[in-house]
Formats: C-alpha cells, structure tokens, sequence
C-alpha cells in the first residue's frame, strides 16, 4: 500500500478523534462496533456515523460485510495517517517526499521537517509478503487477522529503533535513530549505495575486512545481525571526485596520463580537511552502514551460531560473485567468543532494559519463523502439484477405453488377489503375535494391571484386524449408482424416457375424466 498524504489535511477532528477511538478498540476487537466506537470517542451515533462515512471514502477504516452486526475494522492507511499525524504533532515530520524504496515487508519515503531538514521514514508491513507466500491457503492468525498484522509491525518498528539507539550510542556505523511511533520510525538520511547496487570497487579485500571486523565487533557487543548481506549494508563513498575518475579509468587513460606527468604516476592531492577526516576514518574511502535490524539476536540465542556463520557465508559468497575476490580468512563463531573472545559491551542487556524485553522478542520470533515455514511449505506444495499433474496426465493416456468400448481391465485388484493378500497378512500378523509373545511378558502384565485399574466402562474393546477392501465390488456398485442417477430426471424415481415420449402426462384420474368429456362430445 502506498502512503498518500495529500488527505491528511482535510480530515476533520472529529474524525480524528473516531480513527482513535477505532485504533483503541482493535486492541481487543477485530471487528468495533459503532456504538463503542461512539462510545470510545465521546461523540452521539449521528456524528460518528458522518465520521465513519469521511474515513471509508478515504480508505482509513473498512467496513466488514455480511458480519453479524455493524462494525469497522482499522486499516494500515488509518494506521499510517495516525503514525505521521504523531509525527507531526512532535514537530519531526513537517512534510512527506517520494518513496526512496521497498523491502520484503517495509516501505521507505523521505521526510522532512520544518526546517526542510530531510530524514527518512520506514513503515512496516509484516505480513504483505507472507499471504503472496501461502496464496491464502491458510491463515495462521485468524482471530484478529488485521489486528495481529499490525500489531506485529509495531513490534518490529520498537525492536528495530531499540537496537539501532543502542548501537549507534556506541559507535557502530547505523543511521541515527530519530523518533519512533506505531509501526513507523524516522532515522537520518544516508547519501550512500546498497551494496547490491556497486559493480566495482578499488580495492575489495579492504572493504571485505572491514565487514568482518564488523560482524565480529557486533558479536563482542552481545549482538548478531541475523541478516547481514548485500541488501541491509549502504556503502558510504568518501573518495574525490578526482579519485573516481582516477578509479574509473581505462589503461589507455591511464598511460596517458602518466606520458603527461612524465613517466610519475602522482596520487590524488587532497586538502588537509580531507586528509584529517580520513584518518578520523582510519584511513578507508568507502564506509560500510549497517542497516535492517528487526532480526537481531543476542549472542547467548539458542540458534546463535547459525546466525552468525550464515551472516559470514553471505558476505563471503557476494564478494566471491561479484568481485571475483575469495579469502580463506573469516571469522568463525568458535573462536570469536567461546576460545579467545571477549565482550566489550553487553548491548543484548542494553536492549532489554531499554523496552524491549522477552516478551515481545519472543512474540516476534515466533512470527517469523512461522513465515519462513509458510514460505517453504509454500514452495514445497507448488513442487508437489506440478509432480501430481504430471502423474495424472500420464494416468489418464493409458486409462482409456478398449477397442471393443468395454470399461478398462482393473489389474492387480480381482479377488483372489485380494483373498490371497488377507491370507499373507494374517499369516504375518499370526508371526508377529508370537514374536512378540515370546519377548513381551512383562509389558503385558503391565498392561493387565493398569486395565484393571481402569473403570470397566471405559475400557476400549480390543480392535480387529483390518481386511483388505473388495475392489471389484466397490467398483460395481459406484457404477450402478452412477447409472440409476442418470437415469432419474429432478427428485422423479421414474425414468427420463416416459416424460420424453410423451407418455404418462398427468394422473389416471384426469386422463380418464378428459377421455369421457372427448367421448361425449362426438355423440
């Protein structure tokens, strides 16, 4: 869904007061009713219902059809409008720019305030891709559907602006965290590139190490990403613009040039402001920025070491993709913090105790791993259809009619097939029985004794041996009933031929009275 805010200017504050009304009762209602809706806001019926009507033309709130009674439910556009309304009342958000991006379940747009200062505004949206994932074939969250999505975006929206306080109050190179409503945050705006987007760098073994040195340093501070790759990390460029063109040249360009400096090739003057920056910097041009934080862990999860290898073979199998730059030099869990490392700061605590406790982390988790499953389960039940298809098409070229238009033989199914299949499972059943009797004598005695302990009436009675079905029987009788079907017209029990010819119109009674009126009148 797309975030228009031309509408947020013209809504009434009566309808704002009835959008928060219906945001509050959600809390415990998939589906409000209007008279709590009136009730909540304070307001008579009449006005609420003028209110109502203003919201759905602008698709804040929905109207539920065929429900047993009158009611609406909130929408992710009123749960947008209320979020920047937030924004606005905090003076962060003064105007709302185009849409900059689109994640798997998060939409990006730019954001100014007063002062034309740009940021950026994230909007969740769990749940978009998870119902193209399943195709509606089944919902896990049935009760409060609307609701729970929501209520899942809030979480990830706290959990993600948490995380990114706490790390970027320690250094680490994240957007800084600006304010946070709902389901909705405001961080800095980066000029940088995603990583997914960049063909080329000078020297990539430099920018490999400083993001392993960034996967272990997180790990030092108690925290795993947990989903470290080329789509969550923004390289942030601080070459001149002389050193692109010094990076972007050709050999012939380059021998040129060195021809008209004399056989020298010279390196890029910088000015002593950029020089002091760069050694701020440690002496790197491109800057690596950490971003995407709602899947982060602590280093003591129980799936830890999984995160943390597979954050690592990300990264490791991109460069070796893209860059063509491969490096048996990586760090591995083992070594960073069971055998030799240390923590240097304890953000998973930092975190907690800033609000985001247990509790709502385990909620979240469980959400996603439940949309991970829904998106195998999806995969694996595509592949199992086409197998199907494929199956029944070669089924049904070789179950066609014999040349004489007798139905198919069924082979494998007559009788003595059937008869002689009871007979070996009898035989094998009677083997078991006493295999079993000769090994399991004291299992059987305590089964006696709890049997007697159980009332008599409750007592189940021993089940009988299953015999294999009569195919060739089955099979006659689904044909004669299929047969007499045909041959019934509505809910008649006569035949469809006797309406057909022309015969049997009407009772006897009436025929033989309309035979003595023709009778009569020849006379």
């Amino acid at each position: 869904m797309k975030l228009d805010p031309t509408d947020i200017r013209y809504i009434s504050q009566d309808a704002w007061r009835v959008l928060a009304a219906v945001e509050q009762g959600s809390k415990n209602h998939e589906l409000i009713p209007i008279s709590l809706i009136a009730q909540i806001a304070g307001s008579r019926s009449g006005g609420v219902l003028k209110a109502l009507g203003e919201l759905a033309k602008r698709n804040l709130v929905a109207k539920v059809q065929n429900a047993k009674y009158d009611g609406y439910r909130l929408t992710y556009g009123g749960y947008d409008f209320l979020a920047v309304r937030t924004f606005g009342k905090r003076e962060t958000v003064h105007s709302v720019g185009n849409q900059i991006g689109t994640g798997k379940e998060s939409d990006i747009y730019v954001v100014a305030t007063e002062d034309e200062a740009q940021s950026v505004m994230k909007i969740h949206r769990l749940g978009r891709v998870s119902f193209r994932a399943i195709k509606s074939k089944r919902d896990y969250l049935r009760k409060g559907q609307s609701a729970s999505w929501m209520y899942m975006s809030r979480l990830a929206a706290i959990k993600e602006f948490a995380f990114m306080t706490v790390l970027y109050e320690h250094g680490f190179p994240v957007p800084k965290p600006i304010d946070q409503s709902r389901h909705c945050l405001i961080m800095e705006l980066i000029d940088a590139f995603p990583l997914r987007q960049i063909s080329h760098v000078p020297s990539p073994g430099s920018l490999y190490s400083s993001l392993m040195d960034l996967i272990v340093r997180l790990a030092h501070s108690g925290l795993i990403h947990g989903d470290f790759n080329e789509f969550n990390i923004l390289i942030r460029d601080h070459r001149t613009e002389a050193e692109k063109d010094r990076d972007e040249e050709t050999d012939e360009e380059r021998i040129e040039r060195i021809e008209r400096d004399g056989g020298v090739d010279r390196p890029v003057e910088l000015s002593e402001e950029e020089v002091r920056d760069r050694e701020g910097r440690g002496g790197r041009v491109l800057e690596p920025v950490l971003i995407d934080f709602p899947q982060m862990v602590s280093v003591d999860h129980q799936d830890a070491e999984y995160y943390f290898n597979r954050d690592v073979t990300c990264i490791r199998t991109f460069f070796s993709r893209r860059f063509k730059y491969e490096s048996s030099i990586y760090p591995r869990f083992t070594t960073t913090l069971k055998e030799g490392g240390k923590r240097e700061f304890n953000l998973d605590v930092e975190v907690e105790a800033s609000g985001w406790g247990k509790k709502e982390g385990k909620v979240l988790e469980e959400y996603l791993k439940r949309v991970e499953e829904e998106e195998e389960e999806g995969v694996d039940e595509d592949e199992e259809e086409e197998e199907y298809s494929d199956e029944s098409d070669e089924e049904e070229e070789g179950n066609g009619e014999d040349e004489e238009g007798q139905p198919p033989k069924l082979e494998g199914l007559s009788l003595q097939d059937s008869s002689k299949e009871e007979e070996e499972g009898g035989s094998r059943e009677e083997k078991e029985v006493s295999q079993s009797d000769d090994g399991s004598n004291d299992e059987e005695e305590e089964e006696e004794e709890e049997e007697e302990e159980v009332a008599p009436h409750r007592r189940h009675a021993p089940s009988k041996p299953r015999r294999a079905p009569d195919v060739s029987s089955i099979v006659t009788e689904t044909l004669a009933r299929k047969k007499k079907s045909s041959e019934r017209q509505h809910h008649g029990k006569r035949p469809a031929t006797a309406n057909i010819l022309g015969k049997g119109k009407g009772s006897k009674r009436k025929n033989d009275s309309r035979r003595a009126i023709k009778d009569s009148t020849q006379f």
